[in-house]
């Protein structure tokens, strides 16, 4: 952490990410571009894995990093340490978005079958059968026009963006924890005794 560029350039990444985390959740509410009412879209997307997770819990620590001046992050342990609180709570919010992104790849999109009434029909598949691997089985939903495929892609991105923003931020918080252990810091003139 106590690397001022690596630091700056990690933030800017994760402040990327965040963003589009972001907006791909924002586009789940609009399946096809369409304005749907709240009871026919899809459960899991309620659950802020893109806004929370993915977003407002990582944008904190990523604007934390591009802050960090050296003085701050690096110049004594309590800065340090909320440095690594700060990249705990990134994690914690990333792995939360990979794991509601997985339930919705698995559980599929909710949609209208026909019937005019809206179910997750794809909800009840076993791994071997899952939708994901047969994609003539998407044709099973007619209303949302490719609400499938914008799901899939959607929470497929979602998942990565997800999947990165947790390495980023647990590798802060394994150098945070490296840096308050190991006294790796210097500070202005001072050699900490145990980097001798």
């Amino acid at each position: 952490m106590c690397s001022e560029t690596a630091s700056r350039c990690t933030g800017m990444l994760l402040l990327a990410l965040a963003t589009a985390a972001i907006i791909a959740n924002l586009l789940l509410y609009f399946p096809n571009g369409q304005v749907l009412e709240p009871a026919k879209i899809t459960d899991l997307v309620w659950f802020f894995h893109g806004f929370l997770g993915a977003g407002l819990l990582v944008m904190v620590p990523a604007l934390m990093l591009l802050r960090g001046d050296g003085e701050g992050c690096c110049a004594h342990r309590c800065g340090m340490l909320f440095s690594v609180l700060l990249a705990t709570q990134g994690t914690v919010g990333a792995v939360y978005c990979v794991v509601i992104s997985s339930l919705g790849l698995l559980s599929g999109p909710f949609c209208d079958t026909g019937s005019g009434n809206y179910t997750y029909p794809f909800r009840n598949d076993t791994l071997e059968d899952n939708y994901l691997f047969n994609q003539p089985t998407w044709a099973t939903c007619q209303e949302p026009e490719h609400i499938v495929l914008w799901n899939v892609v959607l929470f497929s991105i979602l998942l990565g963006i997800g999947v990165v923003e947790a390495v980023l931020c647990l590798s802060q918080v394994v150098s945070g924890l490296c840096d308050i252990f190991c006294g790796t810091c210097v500070r202005k003139g001072q050699v900490n005794i145990t980097g001798l």
